[in-house]
């Protein structure tokens, strides 16, 4: 009988997204699959060191403890073999991950194993991997940075941050930015405040989000998975935003429209288990602080254009 995943969020994570196998990957480049094979043979029951995504997908997992049920599900996906893949299976358990489903692809690309799972996130260190899952626009997907060297969760709730523009609604106001200056973009968001910004490839996880919020305990208000929206956005063009998550019918937390400023001191403050951006001048600063992941543009996008020349 089929699994009914519509209320539970599936979030694909690879092995290298979930631990830090950066040493791993390094002795696979240098000494190829046979000299990768015998080290994590001979390191099988070595703990892994834990990811960028790592304190994510632990507090994301307490939230069924919370609800009394299963609203999260995580799948490790991994380019490893059912030989070279134990390592991982042993960490999983070793760090007390309710990890169930595993994807083990034996060397070949995992996007197109992302429908098979139902998953409504991506998160994963090979770019080309995070780029199809995008262009197919299958579920949301981001490539994530190196972990922070010193973050440590706040309290035990699970905080998402996301930009705006090109993540949770389309890229076609920061093309408008990019090509036609400030003012076009800043007069057009307040012509258009009443229409609702188009969705990005982020919308659908967002709506997801704030119905998992609806199957937890507390009022919406005291929930323990809490959503932010860090933008560059300031006013007149703030309230194009605020209406179009209303039409949604999504509730956010947080909104902090920064105008331009660096991002990665609200970040900070907020605690953001991961935050999610397009442009690499926000996610070089963020991510020595918040893990962070980055959310490419469609391959068809005009924006792709535009950030080969920056």
């Amino acid at each position: 009988m089929p699994v009914d995943l519509s209320d539970i969020l599936v979030v694909g994570v690879s092995s290298r997204a979930l631990f830090d196998l950066e040493e791993e990957n390094s002795i696979f480049e240098k000494h190829g699959i046979k000299g990768y094979r015998k080290y994590q043979l001979e390191n099988e029951n070595e703990p892994l060191k834990i990811g960028s995504a790592f304190y994510l997908v632990k507090s994301l997992l307490q939230l069924n403890t919370q609800a009394n049920k299963r609203i999260v599900e995580i799948v490790l996906m991994s380019r490893n073999s059912p030989e070279t893949g134990v390592r991982m299976l042993n960490s999983i358990t070793q760090h007390q991950l309710d990890i169930t489903r595993v994807a083990l692809s034996g060397g070949e690309p995992l996007a197109p194993y992302i429908d098979a799972y139902d998953v409504d996130l991506f998160l994963s260190k090979d770019d080309n991997d995070v780029q199809t899952v995008i262009d197919s626009r299958v579920c949301a997907a981001a490539s994530i940075y190196a972990p922070p060297q010193s973050f440590n969760p706040k309290d035990n709730r699970v905080k998402i941050a996301f930009d705006a523009d090109a993540v949770l609604f389309s890229d076609e106001s920061e093309h408008r930015y990019k090509t036609e200056g400030i003012d076009a973009f800043l007069q057009h968001e307040k012509d258009n405040e009443n229409n609702p910004l188009n969705k990005g490839p982020f919308a659908e996880l967002l709506i997801k989000l704030s119905r998992i919020q609806e199957h937890l305990p507390t009022t919406i208000e005291l929930s323990p998975l809490r959503l932010s929206i860090v933008t560059a956005r300031s006013a007149p063009s703030h309230m194009r935003v605020i209406k179009t998550l209303r039409k949604w019918g999504v509730y956010v937390d947080e909104v902090y429209f920064m105008g331009g400023l660096s991002k990665d001191k609200v970040l900070e403050a907020f605690g953001a288990h991961i935050f999610f951006d397009d442009q690499e001048a926000h996610l070089e600063s963020a991510s020595k602080l918040v893990p962070s992941g980055k959310v490419p543009y469609n391959s068809t996008s005009p924006m792709k254009n535009i950030e080969k020349k920056i």
